[in-house]
This record gives C-alpha cells, structure tokens and sequence, in this order.
C-alpha cells in the first residue's frame, strides 16, 4: 500500500511539473504595432511602432522569390496584410493567420482562371521538419523554430498589420 502511494504522488508531482511547460506564453510588454518580413534576408521583426523588439531568421516557401500568385506556387506572399486568425492545435505547433488573399490577389489569379490560395501563415516546424530542416521549405508561409512561434503566438494580436518586402 505504501508502494501504491509514493508512486501516485510521484505521477501527481510529475502531472504539475508539467503543467508550467505550456506553448500558450503571456505577453506584458510594449504592443506590438506590425510586423515587418524581409524574404530576401530571412528576417522578420516585431514592432512597437518604430522600436524592434523581437527579430527572427525566418523560413519561406519552397519557391521564395516573387509574389504568391497562385495556389501551389510555393511563394510567400509581399505585400501588406492582417493577422486574422490563430490555431492553437496547428500541425505546425502554433500558427497566426495572415490574410492573404486580399482581393486584388482574388481577382489577379482569377483573371488567369486559378485560385491564388490561401492559408498563409506565421507558424513552428512539423515533426518531419524539426530534425534537418531546408532552408525555404514551406507552401508559403513563414516558418519560425517552436519556441519562437510560442514568443509571437503571445506578443501579436490579431488586427496588427504584417508587410512582406520582396
């Protein structure tokens, strides 16, 4: 009987050891304004207006160069966007939504009779990647390592402005 109760409190001590361990972090600190992507030098900054506080090496899609046209083409889109939405059970650890396509995207892919896409977003690394990541390796979005998208997934809100630059 004695056993049976050191082993249950040792499952207990262990269960509320990993309670502190979440991806959900909290943020107290300047807001962040926008967020700022550079593809060509695989940067991205965070923003209080003109302040950087944060600044990441960033992964793009696995064709980087020019602007997500259409679906499959393996861009990351330039221009400017929103956050608009977040998955918390992404199979990308975390992820935050940018709104592409806007709807000068909708209306150039649908003059070439395509889809531009969708489902663009700030995001971790999946279990394939996390060993020997590529460098641009995405559908085009813009990857970042775990950690990082749990600093981000707390810091950004959805409203704030994201600019890709070529």
């Amino acid at each position: 009987m004695r056993i049976l109760s050191i082993v249950l409190m040792l499952g207990l001590m262990l269960g509320l050891a990993s309670c502190g361990s979440s991806k959900f972090g909290t943020y107290r600190g300047p807001e962040v304004t926008r967020v700022l992507v550079y593809k060509a030098d695989r940067k991205m900054y965070l923003m209080h207006h003109e302040k950087v506080l944060k600044s990441y090496d960033i992964s793009l899609g696995f064709a980087p160069v020019g602007h997500k046209q259409f679906e499959g083409d393996g861009k990351t889109p330039e221009g400017t966007y929103r956050i608009d939405r977040r998955n918390p059970n992404s199979e990308f650890h975390l992820s935050v939504g940018i709104s592409y396509p806007n709807t000068n995207d909708v209306a150039f892919a649908a003059s070439q009779g395509k889809s531009a896409g969708g489902d663009i977003f700030i995001h971790g690394y999946p279990e394939r990647f996390k060993k020997a990541p590529v460098p641009d390796w995405t559908a085009g979005c813009i990857a970042v390592k775990d950690k990082e998208i749990e600093e981000i997934y707390a810091m950004v809100r959805d409203g704030a402005i994201v600019t890709i630059y070529p």
